[in-house]
């Protein structure tokens, strides 16, 4: 029993170091640069956002917003009190949507994660998630143009962490705090990968989510709903489910639903939100992620 053990501890201590030497360079640059963003660009993303406030763009506005909502840094939580903030500098309920939307699916950081599934996996992956922040706003100017969508009672000004006078020691503490909040589950996400390549049959994930299947779109959001807990901790399992056989389609509703309904991200939209257009929002990103697997893999 011990030397079977000890065998079984090789293969997967030898498949965590593959992992970990093909993922790492990803999260050390995406660790980096999100905080450079956020030390550095933050607040000039966020005053550009405000300023969107003074033009007269109408619908077209989504557009900058979705993007703008990408390149924020900022945590689901600090978008809610900045969104807040928005809200009374008067910029209406869509481009907030469009905003809102775009920064719970991805930020710059995870971008540079998503690098390490390949070109065509981070195209889709920023392409599917700037419409689905477009959607979302043109879906709100469209059903609730003279109703209120959300309700930011309560929410005051963000404040800042990235306090230290000495800008060097702010970007450090920074990158720490980011280190702190995602290296464990970046290794978990290791870990549970190289549990699924030493142990999963080959071929069951292209069974289940292969190109040949659409029903692999829709199992493929569903399991996105409780195994997304953190961005970099999906990007080892992607890697490998990919390489297993799941087509694109399923990888991009995998992509948009986790985040979406990631645990955390699930109270702070249910905050402002309230039940009925919290149902409302659960039903959207599954529809969207369904649509998004099919086209994808159309295409």
């Amino acid at each position: 029993m011990l030397e079977i053990l000890q065998r079984e501890w090789v293969y997967l201590r030898y498949y965590l170091e593959l992992q970990f030497r093909q993922i790492a360079p990803y999260y050390a640059l995406g660790m980096v640069l999100g905080s450079l963003i956020s030390v550095f660009g933050k607040a000039r993303i966020h005053r550009l956002f405000a300023v969107m406030g003074t033009k007269k763009w109408g619908v077209l506005g989504v557009i900058p917003a979705s993007a703008l909502g990408i390149a924020s840094p900022l945590c689901m939580y600090g978008t809610i009190p900045l969104a807040a903030s928005f809200s009374r500098l008067g910029i209406k309920d869509d481009w907030l949507a469009a905003f809102m939307m775009s920064s719970i699916l991805l930020n710059p950081q995870l971008i540079i994660y998503s690098a390490a599934l390949g070109g065509t996996a981070l195209t889709v992956r920023i392409i599917s998630c700037f419409i689905c922040g477009m959607a979302a706003g043109l879906l709100i100017r469209l059903l609730y143009k003279d109703k209120q969508f959300f309700c930011f009672d309560g929410f005051a000004e963000p404040s800042s962490r990235d306090t230290d006078p000495n800008i060097w020691l702010r970007l450090l503490k920074n990158i720490g705090r980011n280190i702190k909040a995602t290296a464990g589950w970046f290794m978990i996400g290791l870990g549970l990968s190289a549990l699924f390549t030493r142990y999963v049959p080959v071929g069951l994930i292209d069974r289940l989510f292969g190109a040949r299947n659409d029903f692999g779109i829709f199992l493929a959001a569903t399991i996105g709903v409780p195994l997304y807990a953190c961005g970099g901790a999906t990007i080892p399992l992607l890697q490998e489910w990919l390489r297993s056989g799941m087509s694109m389609g399923s990888a991009a509703a995998f992509m948009l639903t986790g985040p979406a309904t990631k645990i955390t991200n699930l109270g702070a939209v249910k905050i402002v939100l309230g039940m009925k257009r919290f149902v409302l929002y659960i039903l959207y990103v599954i529809a969207f992620a369904l649509i998004s697997g099919l086209l994808v893999d159309a295409v």
